[in-house]
């Protein structure tokens, strides 16, 4: 009898191994062998897939829009500790604080609602920033993504994988921080097998962090929790069960920002460490993610997964509200106002996914087929203030240090509620028609239904609903060679609204069309990756801010206007991995123009070029063990605009153009031990990271240098 190994390469960096035994005219395959081979990019900054945009698991050079990912490696590298910290430093994603709570995210000019926890669409609001230490990595899909996320809109899908308990052998990760203003912080990752076959395996991660901030009052405290079980229920079968919840306290934090003018128009010139905040101020946020999900691989190849969530929100802010202009001599004429919402919501998830090959026309191609439904409950309560607010003695704020007693608050009223159902079915395909060109094919058909309750903040209840809104999807894929690949895409766009005119109605849906051509290129044997992209949006009823009005009857939300006509176009740029074994790096450089059919800007707070950079270097012989790096992002102005209050005309107000460099170090003492260290804003560069047109232009100031210094022990 003659026993002869075969392999067939069936994903990137795994094969299937079987024994073929052959003896008098039969041949006989035994079951087979998983292995997984090196990959080229383990250990760096480069990525092999991602499946966040069409739901096929292609390569990043097989995905026909542009897609960072950022790596473990990455994350630890550059002590990007949360979701904004992650943005911050990714291709073409402009992230913008609106006070020090919140930050509003944007991409292409438009902003990003499209999240995702391992590719299950999820919501998070604005003042949610989950801490990465239960992520493996990031995906960033910039472009329209609604084959997979539905209504949104052409900006991108982030997409947050978590951390797998994938280990058969006990291993920890334990690393302690400490640093500017007081930081302090700590992570423990555990994985470890559950039974003696390691069939049924866990994984559990605590992280903490509290520190004070250039801000007079902050304080900040976070505490973060997964953990996650998977069992082999058969060979071919995985269930995985998990649950993350993160907690978020912030005591004297700064709602809205520092006021831009003085009464007569003159410009103010505030400190870094100002604020608007009162000692009592408080914005607590909780979130609670649980997942469960099941999948089996057929023998045919051919994998069917299920998957189920649900995630509360919680969040709870006391806050005064301060506006207006003060005199440039007296500092008076400041106003505020106290508000105590609770607020949050509950959303429940669930799809089902099949997904494999199948061969036509003397090839093999790949389709997934999916239906998924999510309903989303929001819902907002709230007490004011029971005296009016002229009675609000503020005084001179050029005095103000935040020792102001808390208003009486009436009783709580229901703000508002929103209910949101989406149920979709969606399928994708790819097909190789050739051995150097590749067509994907994609249709989502949605019920869209949001229902809005009558409330305070919404006096009249009413229901928006759209039944069959169909979303294509196209691409193609030619590779010209081994290294470099020509692609294209095309999506159209839907996205309902819930911003409100001058007058108090709520906008028409956003709809348009996106376009996408580039070249990819994976160079030195897949440790170095490349991608060039020009892309186009067109779309109609786009809201934007409609400076120096308010919707009634609050009159404290700025009003907004539909844009028609809107396009926004440009290109992006990106380099990321290693140039030498030694040497790594990742290259952004994303540029983009917005206007509407009147030539006017939209996406007025946005810088419309940036350049993202960061490398390090890896020494040898007598420095082993020392890594170098640094990088810098620089972002070009702002066309933001407001109104002067002593003049009545309109200026420009966004920042300026502005780089920030960073540096870090690292030291591995031994294959368990090592410490590193990490300036941010290394030059000090003083600058706004916010500033918008309404209430007198309110900013907040960029933060300040800082050092982190942190340690780290493997135990294996």
């Amino acid at each position: 009898m003659l026993t002869v190994p075969s392999a067939r390469l069936c994903a990137a960096g795994v094969f299937l191994l079987a024994n073929t035994s052959v003896q008098a005219q039969e041949a006989r395959t035994l079951d087979p062998i998983r292995v997984q081979a090196e990959d080229p990019a383990a250990d760096s900054y480069v990525a092999s897939d991602a499946r966040s945009a069409t739901g096929l698991d292609l390569s990043l050079r097989d995905t026909p829009q542009s897609v960072t990912v950022i790596t473990r490696e990455r994350l630890d590298d550059q002590d990007l500790d949360d979701l904004f910290d992650v943005l911050v430093n990714t291709t073409g994603v402009s992230v913008q604080p609106v006070d020090r709570g919140r930050s509003t995210l944007t991409v292409r000019g438009f902003e990003v609602n499209n999240f995702q926890f391992d590719g299950i669409p999820t919501s998070l609001y604005i003042d949610n920033n989950p801490s990465t230490a239960l992520f493996e990595r990031i995906e960033v899909v910039r472009g329209a993504t609604g084959l997979l996320s539905g209504a949104g809109d052409p900006s991108a899908t982030v997409n947050m994988v978590r951390k797998r308990a994938d280990r058969r052998e006990f291993s920890a990760d334990l690393s302690a921080a400490l640093g500017s203003w007081e930081h302090l912080g700590g992570t423990l990752d555990v994985a470890t097998p559950l039974n003696g076959s390691g069939s049924v395996r866990g994984r559990f991660v605590i992280d903490y962090s509290e520190q004070d901030a250039f801000i007079d009052l902050e304080h900040s405290q976070t505490t973060a929790l997964y953990g996650v079980i998977e069992a082999d229920l058969t060979d071919r079968t995985l269930l995985r069960v998990g649950v993350t919840d993160q907690s978020d306290r912030k005591d004297g934090v700064m709602w809205a920002g520092l006021p831009y003018w003085f009464a007569d128009g003159t410009r103010t010139r505030w400190s870094r460490s100002r604020s608007t905040a009162t000692d009592w101020n408080q914005w607590d946020v909780d979130d609670r993610n649980y997942f469960a999900s099941i999948s089996h691989q057929f023998g045919n190849e051919w994998t069917l997964r299920a998957n189920a969530a649900y995630t509360t929100n919680d969040d709870e802010e006391r806050m005064l509200w301060m506006w207006n202009s003060p005199d440039a001599d007296t500092g008076l004429g400041m106003e505020a106002y106290p508000y105590h919402y609770l607020g949050g919501f509950d959303q429940h998830h669930f799809d089902v996914i099949a997904s494999g090959p199948f061969s036509a026309w003397g090839r093999q191609h790949e389709i997934t087929v999916g239906v998924m439904q999510s309903k989303l409950d929001e819902v907002w309560s709230n007490r004011d203030a029971v005296e009016p607010v002229a009675s609000f003695p503020l005084g001179n704020f050029f005095e103000w240090d935040g020792s102001f007693d808390e208003p009486e608050l009436g009783e709580r009223y229901d703000a508002s509620r929103y209910i949101t159902t989406e149920t979709a079915l969606y399928a994708a395909t790819r097909l190789q028609a050739t051995d150097a060109l590749k067509l994907i094919l994609g249709l989502r058909v949605e019920n869209y239904e949001m229902d809005a309750g009558a409330r305070v903040w919404v006096p009249n209840a009413f229901t928006v609903e759209h039944k069959g809104e169909l979303t294509p999807y196209a691409g193609v894929v030619f590779d010209l060679n081994e290294q470099f690949s020509l692609y294209g895409s095309y999506t159209s766009i839907f996205k309902p609204q819930e911003l409100q005119d001058r007058n108090g109605d709520y906008l028409d849906p956003v709809e348009g069309n996106s376009y996408e051509i580039g070249v990819k290129a994976e160079l030195l044997d897949g440790r170095l990756y490349g991608a060039a992209a020009v892309f186009r949006i067109d779309q109609e009823n786009v809201g934007v801010e409609d400076v120096g009005y308010f919707v009634p009857p609050n009159n404290t939300d700025p009003a907004y206007r539909p844009a028609q006509g809107v396009k926004a176009d440009g290109y992006e740029l990106e380099l990321v991995g290693k140039l030498t074994q030694d040497w790594e790096m990742t290259f952004g450089w994303s540029q983009f123009s917005a206007k509407d059919a009147d030539g006017v800007h939209v996406a007025i707070d946005d810088p419309r070029k940036q350049l993202k950079l960061f490398t390090k270097y890896q020494f040898g012989g007598a420095a082993q063990g020392l890594t170098i790096g640094g990088g810098v992002n620089w972002n070009a102005d702002q066309p933001t605009n407001g109104i002067n209050p002593g003049t009545g005309a309109s200026e420009h107000i966004g920042q300026d153009d502005w780089a920030i460099v960073d540096a870090y170090a690292k030291y591995q003492f031994n294959e368990q031990f090592s410490a590193q260290i990490n300036a941010e804003n290394l030059l000090d560069e003083k600058y706004v990271s916010r500033n918008t047109g309404w209430w007198g232009g309110p900013y907040i100031w960029g933060t300040p240098r800082s050092v982190n210094l942190s340690v780290s022990y493997q135990f294996r």
